[in-house]
């Protein structure tokens, strides 16, 4: 473009990751965010349909929650009112996702302009002979023109163009050989997984969740290996990573047995992953699902195996925080507990306020209401799992998280499907407060006895 001439400067913009997730907070809180979000919308557009819209939800929202405070048992909700919470929220989850998501570009200025921006005279263009100009001409003799020389364009560095921000001109990492970034947008397919993660050789894939993906490994001596690649959530912030390292050298100190233990940590600006020993067996939830809820016998030997692992994994200190039928892993040589230590660290850096670290299900009342969580979280959620094996159902029902979470507080479940040996434990398990319930190791104790 010619100096004389400039486009006209874009206003800043909000970065693109930020308004995706402001989108997403109706998906992550069930609906309860959508008030808020599109709420924020109307102010910023001056819409009168985005105002009714933020009636709507709000709306939806104080129905739900007096519909809830005003049951003690939610069986007891009326058909029609347990109708109306069931639509409302189901508007606010959908309905606030859909339009947000439609909203968004419009509220951050991410609008793509109809046409090119005019240029924006600065001051009148000089005359200048036709044809391409490939460097200055000093001017022709004759009169003097009476248009001043150009002069230079503001922030112009005219030296050696330097690289992009990000560009890396050295040699590629072994992780970025794969067409996807793990930990960052997901975990790799098989095809494009990595082949390396530091001194370890992918070999396979072994699954994904809401934490990152776990791939199968080999390490330098041979010894087969699972790694879990987190989400970089913690990238690039030092005080985070410290408490990560912290929290995952404790999980080094665990006693073996009944544990898949954990052999290695890897935390840079880059990349993080944990390396943890690789039980061939599936999960006491696949388990269950395939072949039925366990009998007696293999229900107490489980109950043992569990609750020792988790004595062992408190004494090193350490909270599992997330405990239950997936985090059980039945091997050859017994059931092995795994993620332990992994929640807290992720929980402490964790960069989206909106998300519950952990299963609904399997959760402690002092989780769902943010008090103090400690080893006696571990124990409720023991009790959980173990009634999940031995019915084949969650202990606090399957439907809506609503619904659950009122189970969670205020029911106690079923204990008629466990053996008349552990039925009473299960009742102290399960106690609402986390004072009144036994510790693990005395839960151990009282199965042997």
């Amino acid at each position: 473009m010619h100096p004389y001439w400039q486009t006209q400067q874009q206003p800043s913009r909000t970065p693109t990751g930020l308004t995706v997730l402001w989108a997403l907070v109706p998906l992550f809180t069930c609906g309860f965010g959508s008030p808020f979000v599109i709420g924020h919308a109307a102010v910023k557009r001056r819409s009168p349909l985005l105002i009714v819209s933020t009636g709507v939800y709000a709306l939806n929202v104080v129905i739900f929650i007096i519909g809830i405070a005003s049951y003690e048992n939610v069986d007891d909700i009326p058909s029609w009112l347990d109708g109306i919470m069931t639509v409302g929220l189901f508007v606010n989850w959908l309905g606030g996702l859909g339009q947000a998501l439609f909203v968004r570009a419009k509220v951050f200025g991410h609008d793509v302009p109809a046409g090119p921006v005019p240029p924006q005279p600065v001051m009148p263009q000089p005359h200048y002979p036709p044809g391409p100009v490939q460097r200055p001409v000093p001017p022709p003799p004759g009169p003097v023109s009476v248009f001043p020389p150009p002069p230079p364009r503001p922030g112009v560095n005219t030296g050696p163009r330097p690289p992009m921000a990000g560009h890396h001109t050295g040699p590629r990492p072994p992780w970025q050989e794969a067409a996807t970034r793990p930990g960052v947008h997901g975990p790799a397919e098989p095809g494009n997984r990595p082949e390396r993660l530091g001194p370890y050789r992918v070999i396979g894939n072994l699954g994904k969740g809401g934490q990152g993906a776990v791939y199968l490994g080999v390490s330098p001596t041979g010894q087969k290996v699972a790694i879990k690649v987190l989400h970089a959530h913690i990238a690039g912030d030092k005080d985070a990573q410290a408490r990560f390292l912290r929290e995952a050298e404790a999980a080094r100190r665990v006693a073996p047995f009944s544990t898949a233990r954990v052999l290695d940590v890897n935390v840079t600006g880059d990349l993080t992953y944990v390396v943890s020993e690789y039980v061939d067996g599936q999960s006491l939830e696949q388990l269950v699902k395939e072949k039925g809820p366990r009998p007696e016998d293999g229900l107490i030997r489980l109950a043992l195996a569990t609750s020792g692992a988790l004595a062992a994994i408190h004494k090193a200190g350490i909270v599992h925080r997330d405990f239950k039928p997936s985090n059980v892993l039945i091997g050859s040589d017994g059931p092995r507990v795994i993620d332990f230590g992994i929640a807290k660290a992720l929980d402490q850096t964790s960069a989206t306020a909106s998300q519950i670290m952990g299963t609904p299900a399997y959760m402690s009342p002092e989780q769902l209401s943010g008090e103090a969580v400690g080893p006696r979280t571990d124990v409720f959620s023991w009790a959980a799992t173990m009634i999940f094996a031995a019915t084949g159902r969650a202990a606090f029902g399957e439907d809506t998280i609503p619904a659950i979470l009122n189970r969670v507080i205020n029911h106690q479940p079923d204990l008629s499907a466990l053996p008349a040996s552990m039925r009473e434990l299960a009742r102290s398990c399960l106690d609402k407060r986390a004072e009144n319930r036994p510790a693990m190791s005395e839960v151990m104790l009282a199965i042997v006895h």
